[in-house]
């Protein structure tokens, strides 16, 4: 079997997490830390806070912005599920902007007249999470402009996209947003086996993240309530949660992120491979934005009902049978049983629908060979014919 995404582990991870477990720290320790700065001086963040999945950098980003109850969290349908659940969590009434349909990001124009409703009734966001899907930047600029007009936060959901760029500057510099949330789940771009990684520039933002992170608790005599007993003293001064991430995994990161920029190089190889191979396929091959570089976590395809009969199930079924490893990436959340009890059904946002509908994503990653992508692509070739 091709999977869609694999990660690779090479000797020199081996060795990194390895002398981590011949060290005093297996947690709590000093590699947190150093992947935390590693990262963030990578992407020209000024703070990182590194837990234990992306899912949790989520919660924790909502909790540092104040999220809660009588709160809204706007986010894209073309999405994993907890880039809206993060809303949940908090107590907040979540919602969604439909896709662009070229890129498959939030789209802009309907999130503007999204904005210009919701202002009219009162129902504004408090929270807009763009989603950067395959590893290619929303037009975080223009969101911006329109939470500056508006009043809201943003929350970079950039889980498939460390590495990318947008404009002139990297994925995770937090120009254009609040905060940004990165995974390190194995199929992702880097990882840390689970982990996840939210960046800041504004320190409040950030010392607020690392105590939540472990339990709401600090021991700065600044945000304590009364004298320190001594100096073994801490106080837990909010609600927080245990999401911390080991060193272990630190050493991991840190020995992976020197490779990211040869890996984001490699992805685009295959991407150029895979863009002329299809070209003459009934198949739409995804758009590259002239405004940054992907990432390219993924590579969806959707075949194309103009120009075939087959069906994406008839295809993803004979392209598995050969042993090719596809996926559908995503399901729109607002058709989850959970979500269609908070009142959305299907037909909500036409456009994530319809991507849905057409949508396989190819294997993708590093270690792909030459000889697996063509056995792919004929494998392709022949479900389509």
């Amino acid at each position: 079997m091709i999977p869609y995404g694999r990660q690779e582990i090479t000797e020199d991870d081996i060795a990194a997490v390895v002398a981590t477990l011949k060290s005093d720290f297996l947690t709590q320790g000093p590699a947190i830390p150093r992947f935390e700065r590693a990262l963030a001086d990578y992407c020209g963040a000024t703070h990182a806070v590194a837990v234990c999945n992306a899912t949790a950098a989520l919660h924790m980003a909502c909790e540092a912005l104040g999220l809660g109850p009588g709160d809204r969290l706007w986010t894209s349908p073309n999405t994993f599920v907890a880039s809206a659940n993060c809303g949940l969590y908090c107590g907040a009434t979540v919602d969604f902007v439909d896709i662009d349909p070229r890129s498959y990001n939030m789209s802009v124009s309907a999130l503007a007249a999204r904005l210009e409703a919701a202002e009219a009734a009162g129902t504004l966001p408090k929270i807009v999470i763009p989603v950067h899907f395959a590893g290619q930047s929303c037009d975080m600029q223009a969101i911006h402009a329109l939470g500056q007009r508006y009043g809201f936060r943003i929350i970079e959901d950039a889980s498939h996209a460390v590495g990318g760029t947008y404009l002139d500057s990297r994925v995770g510099s937090c120009r254009y947003s609040d905060i940004t949330v990165f995974s390190f789940h194995p199929v992702k771009i880097i990882t840390t086996g689970e982990g996840g990684m939210a960046l800041t520039n504004d320190p409040a933002l950030a010392a607020r993240m690392e105590r939540f992170r472990s339990h709401g608790i600090t021991r700065d005599p600044a945000l304590m309530d009364g004298e320190a007993d001594g100096p073994w003293y801490y106080q837990q001064v909010e609600l927080g949660h245990n999401l911390r991430i080991t060193d272990l995994q630190a050493a991991l990161g840190c020995s992976q992120l020197d490779r990211l920029d040869d890996y984001i190089a490699r992805r685009h190889a295959i991407r150029e491979r895979y863009d002329a191979a299809l070209a003459s396929l009934p198949v739409i091959t995804p758009f590259q934005s002239p405004e940054g570089r992907s990432a390219l976590h993924l590579y969806p395809i959707q075949i194309d009902p103009a120009r075939t009969d087959k069906g994406r199930r008839e295809v993803f079924e004979a392209l598995r049978a050969t042993g090719i490893g596809v996926n559908v990436h995503y399901i729109p959340v607002h058709t989850q049983p959970w979500y269609r009890g908070l009142g959305f059904a299907p037909g909500d946002f036409p456009q994530a629908e319809r991507y849905y509908a057409h949508a396989i994503s190819l294997p993708m990653f590093p270690t792909l060979t030459e000889a697996q992508q063509a056995e792919v692509i004929a494998a392709l070739g022949s479900a389509l014919a």
